[in-house]
Parts: structure tokens; C-alpha cells; sequence
């Protein structure tokens, strides 16, 4: 009796079961015009079911549901897989915030570090954790800020310059700081062609009319100095010249008249000086004979008071006692 009964729910059971594939594969596969982008086959309760080519068909969970899409590529935290029949976006290893395959990651989760696609908890000897970077990276010396190897660095700490791999307080000599790069740079020295030619004699604003000028010379800068290398010697000279008086056009005919006017001005500046020299020693004749006919109009005026006095008394005549006479 158990048997029996044991086997008619074995057949109602397969019964339901066989219902169920029948109702499934009536609703599963749906034509593509309703599916979602870059779906080729769905289900209206699962999603994509099957991509277009070279897509990835990624499961998303949404709590116990999971729903198909199609993507040009997996999200973080998965790699792409592909094959003649269906691509795929397989979950990478638990430690790894991103892979390439199941074997290799690129990336860590917090807490692990990076080495040779492998994430570790603990680092390598000859490599210190970076959380930063959730790498192992080269223990580096102290004064370097990267390195390739524990004796040759990549950059420099600050206050230090790169130069063949290590890192220095001072550049040597021949070398100069480069504080944008931390290196050590070769100096650079100034560099210059030859002299030019003097060029022609010649004066500032004139062409013509005159016979002292100044000539130049130059010379072309061929390497520009780095800021400590030798400064450029001068690139421009000049120097005072002479050259033969070239006459300036239209002005010939004016000479002549110069002359003449300056010969004239000479005559006359010597006919002034003749001039006054004359009025000159006409005035010390003058002087000269003054004096003599002071004294001669002097004695004249002294014999004219003279003799009016002698007239006087003859006209006058008085006696002794005081008493004019009869």
C-alpha cells in the first residue's frame, strides 16, 4: 500500500514538473524586437537569455532574482570569457577588486596588496605595502621617492636631485639643478658665431655732409646658456670712424656766396677797427694839449684883473691922511 502511494506522487509530481518545462519553454524565448538592447533572446522574468555577438552576458542580482543583460564589457570586480557559443561575466576572486582572469588580478580590496597579479595580505621581503596604491612596492632608500631596485631610484624626495639612479643633496660639476624634474641637468654653455663685417662708416639722421660717424659689427648667439651655464659675451660693437666729406645735393652753389659774405664781414670788422682806433688817438692829442692852454688863458684872465685895478686907482687918488686932493 505504501508503494503505491510513494509512486502515484512520484507521478503527479512528474506530471507538475512536466507542466511546468512545457509553460517555461512557451515563455521563455522571446523574439528580439522585445527584448532589451543588445539582447539577441530573453524572458520576460529572467532578461537576456543570450547576446548579440561580442557582447557579455552579466547576471544581475536583485536579492534572490537574478536578471540577464547584455554589456560591451564586465563591470569591476569581473572578467569577460568568451567562446563559439555564448560570452560571459565571470565573478573574479574574492581578494580582488578587479581581474583579468580567475588567476591574475589587477586590482585589491582594502586590507591586500597587489604583486605579480596575486593579492597578498602580507608583502614580499624587499617590498613595503603601499595603501595608497593596495600594492607591494620596491622598498626604496631614504631619499627616494621611487625606485626599480633598492640601489637605483626612479624620482627623488624633495631636497634631493636625480642623477644616474641616485639621488643627491648637490649636483656636481658641469651639472645644475633642475628643481621642476628633482634632476641633476648638464650645464649648458653660451655659444657664438663670428664677427660680422664692419659696415659702412655712417652718422645717425645724415647721409651726407659730414666726415666723422660711427661703424657696427654683430654677431649671431648659436646656444642659449642654461641658468648656470657661461653668460654670452657681447653680440654688438661699434666704434668712431672718419670718411672722406661727401657734399649733400643742392647745397654747391651756396658756398661761394658764404665766402663772400664772410669775406665781407672781415672787411668791415677791419674798417671798424681802423675807425676807432683814429678816434682813439685823436682823443689822446686832445688830452695832451689841454693843459698848456689852461695855463695860457689862466695868465691872460690875471693880467686883464691887473689892469682894471690900475685903472682904478689913477681914477681914484688918495693922500696919506685920508683926504682927497684939490
Amino acid at each position: 500500500m505504501q508503494l503505491q502511494l510513494i509512486s502515484f506522487v512520484l507521478i503527479l509530481r512528474c506530471m507538475e514538473y512536466t507542466n511546468c518545462q512545457q509553460h517555461a519553454s512557451r515563455h521563455r524565448h522571446k523574439p528580439s524586437t522585445g527584448c532589451q538592447s543588445g539582447c539577441l533572446t530573453c524572458s520576460e522574468y529572467n532578461g537576456c537569455l543570450s547576446c548579440k555577438p561580442r557582447l557579455f552576458i552579466f547576471l544581475e542580482r536583485n536579492g534572490m532574482k537574478q536578471t540577464g543583460v547584455c554589456l560591451p564589457s564586465c563591470p569591476s570586480g569581473y572578467y569577460g570569457t568568451r567562446s563559439p557559443d555564448r560570452n560571459d561575466c565571470t565573478k573574479c576572486r574574492p581578494e580582488c577588486d578587479s581581474c583579468f582572469t580567475s588567476n591574475f588580478c589587477t586590482r585589491c580590496r582594502p586590507g591586500f596588496y597587489l604583486h605579480q597579479g596575486k593579492c597578498l595580505q602580507t608583502c614580499p621581503e624587499g617590498r613595503v605595502a603601499s595603501t595608497a596604491q593596495r600594492e607591494c612596492v620596491l622598498e626604496c632608500p631614504a631619499d627616494c621617492e621611487s625606485c626599480v631596485s633598492s640601489d637605483a631610484c626612479t624620482r627623488c624626495a624633495a631636497g634631493f636631485f636625480l642623477l644616474q639612479a641616485k639621488c643627491l643633496h648637490t649636483c656636481p660639476e658641469e651639472y645644475e639643478p633642475s628643481d621642476p624634474a628633482l634632476e641633476c641637468i648638464p650645464q649648458v654653455h653660451c655659444e657664438v658665431d663670428e664677427w660680422s663685417e664692419w659696415s659702412p662708416c655712417s652718422r645717425p639722421g645724415k647721409t651726407c655732409g659730414f666726415k666723422r660717424g660711427e661703424e657696427t659689427r654683430t654677431r649671431k648667439v648659436l646656444r642659449t646658456p642654461s641658468p648656470q651655464g657661461n653668460p654670452c659675451p657681447p653680440i654688438h660693437e661699434k666704434r668712431d670712424c672718419v670718411v672722406r666729406k661727401k657734399k649733400c645735393p643742392g647745397k654747391g652753389n651756396r658756398r661761394p656766396d658764404r665766402k663772400n659774405r664772410n669775406n665781407r664781414r672781415d672787411k668791415e670788422n677791419t674798417e671798424s677797427r681802423h675807425e676807432r682806433k683814429r678816434e682813439r688817438d685823436k682823443d689822446r692829442k686832445t688830452a695832451a694839449t689841454a693843459p698848456a692852454a689852461g695855463v695860457e688863458e689862466d695868465s691872460e684872465n690875471r693880467n686883464k684883473t691887473e689892469r682894471r685895478r690900475r685903472r682904478g686907482h689913477t681914477r681914484n687918488p688918495t693922500s696919506v691922511d685920508g683926504v682927497t686932493g684939490q
